[in-house]
């Protein structure tokens, strides 16, 4: 569709332009601001083997690494604290941040003990930690979790290299259908990616039934993004990317489980969908305008400013070592593109609040962006519009997810191009080479943390 195209290359070109990465010594993030509610969001860099196709920080796991990596990120989240910080929520995202239970329950615990506030703490998993020994301890530990699937087609996980890593698609299934039946977790939600190529309107058809046959009170379709980094990766493993199948699969999706006289799920955002209202997992931070991230390769939102953490494991200590976050680079917005960063994540939670959005910017929607809000109305985007809120039709969900997927897109650019600023031993453990000719340096080597 045209206006899908041009909504990609619009929010593709503002992308390009304000996510660059400049590390610079010396930049921190802001103090809170009295009466802002704000969620903590910690990130675990390991996993067992790495997926070809996520953009996120992750390494090998390795014990050793692990536990000065821990070690270290409850101290950033001391100097949090020190600068009185608080939270309501916490959000333990990866990698797999169930790696090392031990590790994870101490920092949880201290989380708990130095923010008193937090009422939840959500983690994410994979298929493989969903076992008793696990299960008891995770429980105990966090009241919301989510379950990495991405597909119940075993052609799919196998070319995604999942299937040795974490089972069959029939295993995934019953391990998450007993979690659902023990009533565990105060939410289980199911991780699943749409868009892969090769993938069919059967196989889409088949993953919703499967998610409603877990037991799961809620999931999230994620459209397949594809940074320019990632990209080689995926089309060796998974084949070529394409958009022309995405708008049909996400409107199957949103049919599949919120169409009917009586649907079984409810939409919590553009591509969440959960059995209960107020169950929601809020993986892409819709219920807190503004977050800070602890961990490295994790990335805060405060202030019209994103924050980048170092993704080098060795820089990382030796900034928590000399008694400084981690924080590497920012990236500022100025105050339209702020406006249209709330636009979007506003929307993509399924509503603006018209009276909170004119008294944060001083104008309404329409007067403060005039372009975008006339593109979605003629394009059909809104179903209310009224003095108080502004809602979306589903031609204007899927907008809101052509809006998403290009914008993570560009984050996740930047998540790349940290990637690329790695030292050659830190880059080899990842990508299997070093990023230049000249090889990865013997002292690098070894001093790997």
């Amino acid at each position: 569709m045209i206006s899908e195209r041009i909504l990609s290359t619009v929010v593709a070109t503002l992308g390009n332009k304000y996510f660059k990465l400049d590390p610079r010594d010396g930049v921190v993030l802001p103090d809170p601001q009295p009466g802002h509610k704000y969620m903590l969001y910690m990130h675990v860099p390991f996993c067992e083997v790495l997926c070809p196709y996520c953009s996120f920080n992750r390494f090998p796991y390795r014990e050793d690494r692990g536990r000065t990596y821990f070690t270290h990120m409850r101290e950033e989240m001391r100097m949090l604290a020190d600068r009185g910080w608080t939270f309501e929520e916490v959000y333990v995202g990866g990698g797999t941040p169930t790696v090392m239970m031990d590790e994870l329950a101490a920092t949880i615990g201290l989380a708990r003990e130095l923010f008193p506030t937090i009422k939840d703490v959500s983690s994410e998993t994979n298929p493989n930690h969903l076992v008793p020994g696990y299960l008891e301890d995770l429980s105990s530990l966090v009241q919301r979790l989510s379950v990495g699937v991405q597909s119940f087609d075993n052609g799919l996980l196998k070319r995604m290299e999942r299937y040795n890593k974490y089972g069959s698609a029939e295993v995934i299934l019953e391990r998450i259908r007993s979690v659902a039946e023990a009533k565990l977790f105060k939410s289980l939600n199911v991780d699943m990616i749409f868009n892969f190529p090769g993938q069919t309107s059967e196989m889409i058809a088949h993953d919703i039934e499967c998610v409603k046959a877990s037991g799961a009170n809620q999931t999230t379709f994620y459209p397949l993004m594809v940074s320019p980094a990632s990209r080689a990766s995926i089309e060796k493993t998974v084949g070529h990317v394409d958009y022309k199948n995405e708008a049909a699969f996400y409107h199957q999706i949103y049919d599949g489980f919120c169409g009917g006289e009586d649907p079984e799920f409810l939409p919590s955002s553009c591509y969440t969908f959960s059995r209960e209202e107020g169950q929601m997992i809020d993986e892409y931070v819709v219920n807190y305008e503004e977050y800070p991230a602890v961990g490295s390769g994790g990335i805060s939102y405060l202030q019209g400013s994103l924050y980048i953490n170092t993704f080098s494991l060795r820089d990382y200590s030796a900034r928590i070592d000399a008694g400084h976050t981690s924080v590497m680079a920012q990236t500022k917005f100025p105050k339209r593109d702020e406006m249209r960063y709330r636009f979007m994540m506003d929307l993509f939670g399924l509503s603006i609040d018209k009276k909170a959005w004119r008294e944060r910017f001083g104008c309404s929607v329409a007067a403060g962006l005039p372009a975008e809000y006339a593109f979605m109305k003629a394009n059909g985007a809104f179903d209310r519009d009224d003095d108080e809120m502004l809602t979306l039709t589903p031609k204007g969900r899927y907008l809101m997810v052509v809006m998403m997927r290009q914008f993570f897109i560009g984050v996740n650019s930047l998540r790349d191009q940290a990637r690329a600023a790695l030292p050659g031993d830190e880059h080899a453990l990842i990508f299997g080479e070093c990023p230049s000719d000249d090889g990865c340096p013997k002292r690098d080597r070894k001093s790997v943390v």
